[in-house]
């Protein structure tokens, strides 16, 4: 940790890489808050780890069940149409797709203003109320007897549901100093993998209840699925604090240290004033170079990953499985997915290498792709499962990460997130169909052609991004130097465009 040596007063500059930018502490006041940082940390009862595990369990297990719901909530019409939801409801193909691109279209946008919500009402009102909502709408999948009616229904989940993704990132990034983040952004997609593995052994299971109360098995399906959903969603409103500053269990030492530990990372709490919650902020977030790159790389991973949440049992069932043993096929890719990504995502956030995650997994697509792509062996292409599914679904976490933790201040993070998300769920239109009626099973060789081409654009636009950030890095570095001046990146607020704040690689 390195201290301001000069200048010793108040100096302010319009100019957004002004060195003297809103430094206003001297190294006296630097010292008595190391200080006093430190002499709290001595007479907490817990150390620092322990203080961020307790955390873990405050905040984690919520969030993640959310998540986990929200993944099995919007998926499970996949499994829905291996146990005979399609035929029995008699639609085509192309009617499939686009029963998918409804529920992608306001998943895509609602984002935006329920991420801008979140700040004035709370996220402890807000993140449950959604999941009450779309667990509701799942559930009246249940009672289906057209397509007319499947599209309204897919329509609002996808409203209902579409800002939980950036907004539970955005409630966690006010929780977690930036080189913590990518850890518990990994284990709330962990969920996704999870929930793509249990779709299958639930699906397996409930199937089974075909004939019962008159409604075939996929009906129920829906109905058991959404139930829960909206059951979890009334508890949450009860579980989930709406600060770090409220979290239950936490002594008041203990509450000044984790938000001196988040100011000290440029981090504003819910609650707090936050002066540049305004339009510029909410614009500005979309010239940033580092958030295109990064929102286009969600572009096409959304794709894949998207095509293989709805897909991945009718590919398993052009491989020869049928039935529930199709649904059973598609576990084991995802049971890999869930460990990998939590392994990866400790190192990331260890070395703070977040571009570099997402290069690795990009290839590691990118060769299992081209297997599927090329293989006609049922066992090869079966295990480049292996690969391509764990590749694409851990590139999700260092992305979400890596936004994140270069944009600031809260809008401007805000806006970021939600177009990442956005631009996820855009690449979801794109696989709903390349995967659903443009590329036939069981080869999907048209489908697999554009997803293996994605895998190479998320590769070029983490590699530019990588050297882009590290080039600003060091011009920043040089502008510092060249005034005369050493400082360390804290205060909440802090915007990324200013010479002090440091980009994470």
């Amino acid at each position: 940790m390195s201290t301001v040596i000069e200048p010793a007063e108040s100096i302010r500059s319009t100019d957004g890489d002004s060195v003297y930018e809103n430094r206003t502490e001297t190294e006296d006041d630097r010292v008595a808050l190391t200080g006093s940082l430190q002499g709290e940390c001595e007479d907490a009862p817990s150390s620092s780890s322990s203080i961020w595990a307790k955390m873990d369990l405050i905040v984690l297990p919520v969030t993640t069940m959310m998540f986990f719901l929200s993944s099995l909530d919007r998926s499970n019409i996949g499994n829905a149409r291996v146990a005979g939801f399609q035929e029995q409801l008699g639609i085509t193909d192309e009617q499939f797709s686009f029963a998918l691109t409804i529920t992608i279209i306001p998943y895509s946008f609602v984002n935006f203003p329920t991420n801008a919500l979140q700040k004035l009402i709370g996220p402890r009102l807000l993140l449950p109320s959604m999941v009450v909502l779309w667990g509701t709408v799942c559930a009246f999948q249940g009672l289906l007897r057209d397509y007319s009616g499947l599209l309204a229904c897919r329509f609002f989940l996808g409203l209902f549901e579409g800002g939980l993704l950036p907004g539970i990132v955005l409630y966690l990034s006010s929780f977690y100093p930036k080189r913590k983040l990518q850890l518990r952004i990994s284990l709330l997609f962990s969920a996704t993998s999870l929930a793509s593995a249990f779709s299958g052994l639930l699906a397996a299971a409930i199937v089974k209840m075909d004939g019962v109360g008159g409604k075939p098995g996929w009906a129920w399906l829906f109905i058991l699925e959404g139930a829960f959903t909206v059951l979890f969603g009334l508890a949450a409103y009860f579980l989930l604090p709406n600060a770090p500053t409220s979290a239950p269990f936490f002594t008041e030492t203990e509450k000044e240290f984790i938000k001196r530990a988040l100011h000290e990372d440029g981090i504003i709490l819910v609650g707090e004033q936050d002066n540049d919650y305004t339009w510029t902020e909410f614009w500005r977030a979309f010239i940033q170079p580092h958030v295109i790159l990064i929102a286009l790389s969600g572009f096409f991973n959304g794709a894949t990953v998207s095509g293989l949440a709805y897909f991945l049992p009718s590919i398993v069932a052009g491989l020869g499985y049928s039935g529930a043993e199709a649904q059973l096929m598609s576990v084991p890719p995802f049971a890999v997915t869930a460990v990998l990504s939590i392994v990866s995502s400790y190192l990331a956030d260890h070395y703070a290498r977040r571009g570099l995650t997402i290069i690795i997994f990009s290839s590691i697509t990118t060769i299992g792709l081209s297997i599927f792509l090329g293989s006609y062996a049922t066992v090869v292409r079966y295990g480049s499962l292996f690969l391509l599914v764990p590749g694409s679904y851990c590139i999700a976490p260092p992305l979400g990460a890596w936004m994140s933790n270069n944009t600031a201040p809260t809008l401007r993070r805000a806006t970021a997130l939600a177009l990442l998300s956005t631009m996820s769920n855009v690449g979801s239109i794109v696989s709903a169909w390349v995967l659903g009626a443009l590329s036939a099973p069981p080869r999907y060789t048209g489908a697999i052609s554009v997803l293996l081409a994605f895998q190479l654009g998320i590769f070029a636009c983490a590699m530019g991004n990588v050297l882009w950030l590290r080039a600003e890095n060091r011009r920043r570095e040089r502008v510092r130097a060249e005034a005369g001046v050493v400082a360390e990146v804290d205060g909440p607020g802090l915007k990324n465009d200013s010479v002090w704040y440091t980009y994470v690689l």
